[in-house]
C-alpha cells in the first residue's frame, strides 16, 4: 500500500475542475514537482488545468542563480508559455505585471522550507495582496513543510523591521505549510494591505501528517534553492540563516552550507565552547573549510559543523543564537554584523532577519540572548489560530 504523501498538485490534475478558472498564472519553479519528477508545469497542462502564464519567484524558474538574483527569461521554452518574473516586484508595479498576462487567476505551487526569512513565502504574500485589489481569485497547491508542523521557533517579527524576508508578523520556524501559511496571511495581513482578503482556495495534501518531516512523505527531495541541497540544510537553516547577517561565512561556497559556519579569525575554542554548553540535539565539530565563492572566497577558514544528532530535541534558533553569544565573548574585537545583505540596505540585515534589533542588542551587550526565546518555543503552531491549520 502507497503510504506517501500526495501533494496538492496531484489532487487537481486528478480533479482538474477544483479551480474554475479558464486563464492560470501559475506561480512555481523547479521545486514544482510531481512525485514521478515531471514538473507540474507539464503534469497539470496535460492533465487539462488551463495554465496559461507562469510566474517566477527568487532563483528563477530553473534555479540557476544564487540569493537576491532572478533569471532574465521571458518564456519557457518547454511548454512555451510567457514567464513573469516577479523577484522585487510589489505593490503597483506587481499588480502591473499580473494584469499584464491575461489571466484570470494565479496558482501557486512552490516548495517552503519552513523559515520567515526564506522568500517564496513573500512571494506568495505580495501576490495574495494583489490578486485581492485586482479581485483575481488565489489558489495554493499544498506541500509539506520539510521541518514537521510541530515545532515552532522563534519571536513574531516586529512590524517596523519588515521587509522581503519577513513582511508580517509570523515566527522565524513558523510550523505552517505554504496552504496553511496563506490561510494566515490572507485573514491576518492582506485586507491590511490590500483592504480586502484574497478569494483564496488550498488544495491540500492527503497522507501528511504535523510531526512528519520531508523524509517521511516518500516524495524526492529537490533543493528549494543552490544552497539548500538536503534537508539536513533546510533542518539548520531557521537558525544558522541568521549568519547570513554577520561577518562569518554562512558556508556558501562549499557543500554544507548553513552547517558549516567559520571565519579567519575563529580558532579551536569556539568549538569547545559551544559543545560544553551542552545544547539538545547537536554537536558541534572543529573544522577548516575553503569557501568558492561568496564571503571570504578561496581563504581558508576556521569554524564548526554542526552534526544534529537528535532532529526533534534539536533548536536550530537557540543553536544559532548561542553561537553568536559565544562568538561575542571569544572574539569580541573581531566579531561583526553585516551592514546591508542582497537586496538590502540602511540597515543591520541580521535585523531584518531576526525580525528586530533585540538579538544584536542583546549579542552586543554580551547578554546571553537565549531570554529572548523565552515563551517562543513550542510544539504546536497556535500562534496562528487554530482555524488556518489544515492537517
Amino acid at each position: 500500500m502507497d503510504l506517501r504523501t500526495r501533494i496538492g498538485a496531484e489532487r487537481l490534475c486528478a480533479e482538474p475542475t477544483l479551480l474554475n478558472a479558464e486563464r492560470i498564472g501559475l506561480v512555481t519553479n523547479y521545486t514544482g514537482v510531481m512525485p514521478d519528477l515531471r514538473r507540474s508545469i507539464d503534469a497539470l497542462v496535460a492533465a487539462g488545468v488551463p495554465v496559461t502564464a507562469l510566474f517566477g519567484p527568487e532563483h528563477g524558474l530553473r534555479g540557476t542563480t544564487q540569493a537576491g538574483e532572478s533569471e532574465p527569461a521571458t518564456s519557457d521554452p518547454e511548454s512555451g508559455l510567457p514567464l513573469f518574473d516577479t523577484y522585487q516586484h510589489s505593490g503597483a508595479d506587481l499588480d502591473a505585471l499580473v494584469s499584464s498576462a491575461g489571466i484570470d487567476a494565479l496558482l501557486l505551487d512552490l516548495q517552503d522550507i519552513g523559515t520567515r526569512f526564506y522568500t517564496y513565502i513573500w512571494t506568495m504574500f505580495d501576490l495574495l495582496v494583489s490578486a485581492a485589489r485586482l479581485d483575481v481569485p488565489f489558489g495554493v497547491l499544498d506541500r509539506p513543510n520539510p521541518l514537521g508542523g510541530g515545532s515552532v521557533e522563534g519571536p513574531l517579527l516586529d512590524p517596523s523591521f519588515a521587509s522581503f524576508v519577513g513582511r508580517t508578523p509570523i515566527p522565524v520556524r513558523h510550523g505552517l505549510t505554504m496552504g496553511e501559511l496563506a490561510r494566515h496571511l490572507n485573514s491576518a495581513a492582506v485586507p491590511r494591505a490590500a483592504g480586502r482578503p484574497a478569494e483564496l482556495t488550498v488544495v491540500t495534501m492527503t497522507g501528511w501528517a504535523r510531526h512528519t518531516y520531508f523524509d517521511g512523505t516518500g516524495l524526492p527531495w529537490v533543493m528549494p534553492s543552490v544552497n539548500i541541497p538536503t534537508p539536513d540544510t533546510a533542518l539548520a537553516y531557521p537558525g544558522t540563516g541568521l549568519f547570513e547577517g554577520t561577518n562569518l561565512s554562512e558556508g556558501r561556497g562549499t557543500t554544507r552550507p548553513f552547517e558549516l559556519i567559520g571565519a579567519p579569525y575563529v580558532d579551536g575554542k569556539w568549538a569547545a565552547a559551544l559543545n560544553e554548553r551542552g545544547l539538545p540535539g547537536v554537536r558541534f565539530r572543529d573544522v577548516s573549510f575553503t569557501p568558492t565563492f561568496h564571503k571570504y572566497a578561496g581563504e581558508v577558514l576556521r569554524g564548526v559543523q554542526l552534526h544534529v544528532s537528535d532532529r526533534d530535541a534539536f533548536r536550530p534558533v537557540r543553536t544559532a543564537v548561542t553561537m553568536l553569544h559565544t562568538l561575542r565573548l571569544l572574539y569580541p574585537d573581531e566579531f561583526g554584523w553585516r551592514a546591508d545583505g542582497p537586496g538590502f540596505s540602511g540597515t543591520h540585515f541580521v535585523d531584518l532577519l531576526w525580525g528586530s534589533s533585540a538579538l544584536r542588542d542583546t549579542v552586543d551587550a554580551g547578554e546571553d540572548p537565549e531570554q529572548l526565546l523565552h515563551g517562543t518555543e513550542t510544539t504546536y503552531p497556535s500562534w496562528a489560530g487554530d482555524e488556518v491549520l489544515l492537517y
